[in-house]
């Protein structure tokens, strides 16, 4: 059934919700001045809670993203002195070449 039918024709609304239809709808609207302010009060705390977690989650993460960053940068920095090193050794022994050397500790 399209939307447009139940303005066109305002009986086929009720012909299609039937008479427990008609009764929910009608409850709804007289309980709704007293079941939202109770839904609201209630919501309100609740929400305030999930903020205040997403918040220490957030700052939490947001320390142990700085310590991993900061050890990422530490390795890099020991990559790249470990290469100068290398490209120095090979300077003082004569190799002039200058290819990237592709030894890794281990390997």
């Amino acid at each position: 059934m399209a939307i447009g039918e139940f303005f066109e024709e305002p009986g086929v609304l009720l012909e299609e919700a039937g008479a427990p239809g008609l009764a929910v709808g009608l409850g709804a609207v007289l309980l709704a001045p007293v079941l939202i302010p109770f839904v609201a009060g209630i919501g309100k705390p609740i929400a305030k809670a999930a903020i205040k977690g997403g918040i220490a989650f957030f700052e939490k993460t947001k320390g142990a993203f700085a310590e991993v960053g900061e050890s990422v940068e530490d390795l890099v920095a020991e990559a790249r002195a470990e290469m100068a090193e290398k490209q120095a050794q090979n300077i003082v022994n004569g190799e002039t070449h200058s290819e990237p050397t592709t030894d890794y500790p281990g390997s």
